[in-house]
């Protein structure tokens, strides 16, 4: 896909976006230059589109595999650029956003490796995205998503959410030293990395007043798990 039909096809999402979806995106810090790994929460199946929004740069996204054969979303996918993760395969994602990065482009994953819990919270992470940080030295952009659980719109196995308030904070660029075949390195990664998105998600599901059913109760281990509340 041409720059110039990627920058047009952004273009008519912020339009969409603007109109239909309330978007509420708080930036801790500037991003950096160079290649960056974007890691995040999903709680939808819309989430790698509403994450292209972050930035004019280009975003590269590892989505799984029957996103792609979805009437328009999967063609729209294509052209974008963006990775196929196949059941099995998970190597070739890999190298593919590996290649991607030391080409000095930018990469987003959803480390959770499904959609995230539908009553709230995160999944144990897999180890792709710090392994992906150790092995190519990109800055890592946390990113916590929070929305209105009462306009996701579940179809088949997917989640949509088509309208209502959308929350994103994204945190400040973390960077990782050490070898990616250090397995314990890895897995510290890992966890500073969950903790950042949970702390983030926690962040942006307050602003969008989420304090009662649907953040504090199904998030009650998140907020536990940084220190905001306590048993």
């Amino acid at each position: 896909m041409s720059n110039t039909l990627y920058t047009a096809s952004r273009r008519a999402l912020d339009f969409y976006a603007q109109r239909l979806i309330p978007m509420d995106v708080v930036l801790s810090a500037k991003l950096p230059t160079g290649p960056k790994l974007f890691v995040a929460n999903h709680p939808t199946t819309s989430d790698p589109v509403m994450l292209t929004l972050l930035t004019e740069e280009r975003i590269h996204t590892l989505i799984t595999e029957f996103c792609f054969d979805m009437p328009v979303l999967g063609p729209a996918l294509r052209k974008g650029g963006h990775v196929p993760v196949v059941a099995g395969r998970g190597r070739e994602a890999f190298d593919s956003a590996h290649e991607l990065l030391d080409g000095g482009h930018n990469v987003a994953i959803f480390p959770e490796g499904a959609l995230s819990p539908a009553k709230g919270g995160v999944y144990p992470l897999r180890n792709g995205a710090a392994r992906l940080a150790l092995s190519t030295g990109a800055a890592v952009i946390p990113v916590g998503i929070a929305l209105d659980p009462d306009r996701i719109h579940r179809v088949d196995i997917s989640r949509l959410y088509t309208d209502g308030p959308y929350a994103m904070t994204v945190g400040a660029p973390l960077h990782f030293g050490g070898e990616m075949s250090d397995r314990s390195r890895v897995l510290s990664v890992s966890g500073a990395i969950r903790h950042e998105i949970i702390r983030l998600a926690y962040l942006s599901g307050q602003r969008l007043g989420m304090t009662q059913r649907a953040l504090v109760q199904p998030s009650l281990g998140w907020a536990q798990a940084i220190g905001l509340v306590t048993a």
